[in-house]
């Protein structure tokens, strides 16, 4: 089986903000932290919350989710995906060969299976077609944590059992959580990863390390936080919505011997985007890391 075949919704990508206009039965193997940004994101887009489970073996963290969202809520995975018509795998790539191989079963007996997504870092469709059975269609997911607010960014890839009719589905749900883009080759989901999964710490980092730099030279921590992230969110969105590159924008924020000059320079020299690209890398190398380890061998 080729998994890294396209597939029909291969070339597809979608804008965020869309409204749902379908209703399938979601369970969510996994009350953690993705999972709860992606539920955050489908309910504050009117998905009903009655249609959603989430299971977990930790009841208090399923009494949050219940509590915050409106869910339904179990500790019985098995039981959760019996009429599940999509099983969201939102557990931690470490476990999540054992909790397919428990899902296998249920899987198993049912004439029609569900579409699966997973959102585990570096678990390829190949393994995952392994541990939950060969007639299984799958969709592997890298989503952020703004998916939360509906600002997320997803990368997506399916096997060849998943139809166009699932791809959209699938492209709907995620729709509602921010935007969404379609892979064309499984190995770029390493770098999805490095760009779009663990990239938002990035920014926290840096907004932090711009709040202390302005509280050292004097302003309130209440208010260097404020300006440090407004003008974050300001110069995402004049990014997503100008039709510059953004080089181009920095060098409109620049005059010639001013301020803002002054401080690219200083971070040139300091090597910033060598910094950034090595992070990355780093990122990616461990999410391929991570396949070896706990991948199918």
């Amino acid at each position: 089986m080729q998994n890294n075949a396209r597939t029909p919704c291969g070339k597809h990508s979608s804008q965020s903000g869309r409204k749902i206009t379908m209703t399938a039965t979601i369970t969510f193997i996994g009350a953690g932290n993705m999972a709860s940004a992606i539920v955050g994101g489908l309910v504050s887009q009117g998905y009903p919350a009655d249609s959603i489970t989430a299971t977990s073996p930790d009841t208090a963290m399923l009494d949050a989710v219940s509590t915050r969202f409106g869910i339904q809520v179990t500790s019985d995975n098995c039981a959760a995906i019996a009429q599940a018509d999509i099983v969201v795998l939102a557990v931690k790539p470490q476990i999540l060969r054992v909790v397919c191989e428990e899902l296998r079963p249920s899987l198993d007996a049912r004439e029609v299976p569900p579409l699966v997504l997973s959102i585990a870092a570096g678990i390829p469709l190949g393994s995952l077609q392994v541990w939950l059975g060969e007639h299984v269609p799958v969709v592997r997911a890298m989503p952020n944590t703004p998916a939360m607010i509906g600002c997320g960014a997803t990368a997506l890839k399916a096997n060849t059992l998943v139809s166009e009719a699932q791809c959209q589905q699938i492209e709907k749900l995620l729709s509602s959580t921010g935007i969404v883009e379609w892979l064309a080759d499984e190995e770029l989901m390493d770098a999805a990863t490095a760009v779009a999964g663990s990239a938002p710490a990035y920014f926290f980092l840096f907004f932090k390390a711009m709040e202390d730099a302005a509280v050292a030279q004097g302003l309130p921590r209440s208010t260097a936080r404020k300006l440090a992230l407004q003008t974050g969110f300001g110069a995402a969105s004049m990014a997503l919505t100008g039709e510059d590159e953004p080089e181009q924008l920095m060098r409109n924020v620049m005059s010639p011997q001013g301020s803002t000059e002054r401080a690219i320079a200083s971070f040139e020299a300091a090597r910033l985007r060598n910094i950034v690209a090595q992070a990355m890398q780093d990122c990616a190398d461990r999410a391929r890391e991570m396949q070896s380890l706990f991948g199918e061998k």
